[in-house]
């Protein structure tokens, strides 16, 4: 009999150490952004997102079809309309009112309306690649776009999937093949930028789309008992720690100049979302050590509840403080300023949508014997005892 699952919240069965993994991720990203000693690749915190988002996604349309028969694709956008929206906006109205009261900041090459609009219209990542615009202080707000423009795409093909009936196999090797598409294309349309910019297929909608497709495939593999029992077994203690050696070992081993390197995004990169893949993986299923440390209160608490804030917020305080207040105390300055907005804009922003959210959430998971009968299309849903409540 497979071991229990890592410790689970009683209230909306939430994963708790896929919240604390969302602190670490969010951290990476903050101090990244921050230019700390030890963080200069602590961009991968994107990716561990993306991997981490398509899993949980899929996660939970999948298990809609096991109980229901069917994907409610209207229901399904209006809860990411109502979990992503309100702080979004928030954002840009507070982000809009700066930028007209002080002037241009953060290097944008946009008018303040133009980049305000391309914020709220989740069309960043294309600015970015294919017109080479940058937003300035609502940068941060190309994975959003990345994210949202995917599920436009990929739940109604997940839906075709089902409805030609297609094996669960077949639905992974789709995705696996896409996710070698991708890398294959990135490095055969790889061009290394001037000045240290980051290069456009970075910000690519299609070239860039491996993390959330290895997510996704890491949902369904879940979703099989062979997959499931494996990762509870041995196998994912392996996973657990191969995956986080990984993830923090990039920070290491991706250094400076990484955006002149064709290998960052054919290799460097793409391992990142397979060490994300594993290592979420495991934690969903297995309680290790690293289970139960991202597993406690506050680290997991902070995760789901300041992580989506934060990394829209963050960069906004960085543009108001650094450059009056330098140095470490800027730093602290700029967290401090940073995390208590989050936690307002928690409190008095997102709760409320997420309260009206919870009207169109799905039914609660079923159980293993459920899913056991439930018919046998590209997935079955991950059984209760490792289901997670999506608000990625």
């Amino acid at each position: 009999m497979p071991l229990a699952p890592p410790t689970t919240s009683t209230r909306r069965d939430r994963v708790l150490p896929l919240d604390g993994l969302r602190t670490v991720a969010i951290a990476f990203v903050v101090l990244y952004h921050l230019h700390v000693p030890g963080f200069g690749s602590g961009f991968v915190g994107v990716n561990v997102f993306f991997v981490l988002s398509g899993y949980l996604i899929t996660t939970l349309l999948v298990g809609e079809r096991a109980r229901t028969g069917r994907i409610r694709l209207g229901r399904f956008w209006l809860r990411r309309v109502l979990r992503l929206y309100p702080t979004l906006l928030a954002v840009v109205v507070v982000g809009l009112a700066l930028w007209w009261l002080i002037g241009d900041y953060q290097g944008s090459t946009m008018s303040a309306l133009g980049a305000g609009l391309v914020a709220v219209t989740y069309t960043g990542n294309v600015a970015r690649s294919f017109l080479g615009e940058s937003q300035g202080v609502f940068s941060p707000m190309w994975s959003l776009s990345m994210e949202e423009q995917f599920y436009l795409v990929w739940p109604p093909l997940l839906m075709l999937l089902f409805a030609l009936k297609a094996a669960r196999r077949v639905a992974v090797a789709v995705l696996a093949a896409l996710v070698v598409a991708s890398v294959v294309a990135s490095g055969v349309l790889f061009d290394a930028p001037a000045g240290g910019a980051t290069p456009d297929i970075y910000f690519s909608p299609v070239l860039n789309v491996a993390p959330l497709l290895l997510g996704c495939a890491l949902a369904l593999v879940l979703g099989s008992d062979r997959g499931r029992a494996a990762f509870q077994g041995r196998f994912g203690t392996v996973a657990t720690w191969a995956g986080l050696v990984g993830v923090v070992g990039s920070l290491a081993v991706i250094g400076s100049g990484w955006q002149q390197q064709v290998t960052t995004f054919t290799v460097m990169l793409p391992g990142v979302a397979w060490a994300s893949a594993l290592l979420i993986g495991g934690l969903a299923c297995r309680p290790t050590l690293p289970a139960r440390v991202l597993s406690l209160g506050p680290v997991a608490w902070f995760g789901r509840a300041l992580s989506y804030p934060l990394y829209l917020w963050h960069v906004v305080f960085i543009a108001l403080i650094e450059p009056v207040v330098p140095g470490a105390l800027g730093t602290v300055a700029v967290i401090a300023a940073a995390v208590t907005t989050a936690w307002l804009s928690h409190r008095f922003v997102e709760q409320p949508a997420l309260r009206l959210k919870d009207r169109f959430e799905p039914s609660s998971a079923p159980t293993r014997e459920e899913s056991g009968r439930a018919e046998d299309a590209p997935a079955r849903s991950v059984a209760a005892e490792t289901r997670p409540r999506v608000d990625a």
